[in-house]
């Protein structure tokens, strides 16, 4: 009898893109932006930034907070940071909704659906692990029409407990190491798949969204790095042989 075989996936960032969000953004302050040289990609990318930042600190400090309620808290900060002297004077609270609002309609990357389905057909069972809340995230897959039974989907925010900090991933991990079975976690962020590796997953890195993984400042080997989510699948499953 074979071993199990088990799959952990990142989803914000990996499973689904930020498209949507990029384009609520651009819908809502692109006009109001646009003459400060900001982007509405630019600014996306660096608002979620600064969200993580607080994030992090926060739980470092043991003040575990929802990234959602960061998200909106920094926003005009962020704002402000980007070039805008007085943002509240610029960009309205509703529109920060709006903005937010576009984080929470985020969409199912092209080929999650096919990469999932040969990752099944060789024996591995699919899980994700989050930071955002699972209600969310599984509204993600339900409106993208990818099956993602609601018991595999795995939060930091039950634990209270953010990635990368190991601890947020080893109760997946042993939770997954029963009969000896195969761990794989799988990720576009390297900063989070190399935190898993280091706990004892196989590690798969897509550069889907990162584009450069910026191997030089992590010290950790992969086992797969691919440019697709579904080139990502097959490599796992040649080295799973």
């Amino acid at each position: 009898m074979s071993k199990p075989k088990h799959i952990v996936f990142d989803i914000v960032g990996t499973c689904v893109s930020f498209t949507a969000y990029h384009a609520a953004i651009q819908r809502t302050i692109g006009t109001k932006i646009a003459p400060y040289n900001i982007t509405a990609q630019f600014f996306g990318y660096s608002w979620m930034t600064a969200a993580e930042l607080e994030f992090t600190f926060l739980s470092l400090s043991e003040r575990y907070t929802p990234y959602k309620q960061i998200l909106k808290s920094v926003f005009f900060r962020t704002l402000f940071f980007a070039g805008i002297p007085n943002p509240r004077d610029l960009v309205t609270e509703e529109e920060c909704e709006a903005c937010i609002k576009g984080y929470e309609d985020l969409e199912l990357r092209e080929g999650l659906r096919e990469c999932f389905e040969k990752l099944r057909e060789a024996g591995f069972t699919v899980w994700g692990l989050t930071t955002a809340d699972l209600k969310r995230v599984r509204g993600y897959f339900e409106k993208g029409g990818v099956e993602m039974p609601a018991e595999n989907f795995l939060s930091c925010d039950s634990s209270g407990i953010a990635k990368p900090a190991l601890e947020a991933y080893r109760p997946a991990f042993e939770m997954l190491g029963k009969e000896g079975a195969e761990r794989w976690f799988a990720a576009a962020h390297m900063w989070d798949v190399s935190a898993a590796v280091k706990v004892g997953f196989r590690g798969a890195y897509c550069s889907v969204y990162e584009q450069d993984p910026c191997l030089e400042i992590y010290n950790t080997q992969m086992d797969v790095m691919a440019d697709s989510l579904c080139e990502m699948a097959d490599e796992i499953i040649a080295a799973s042989k």
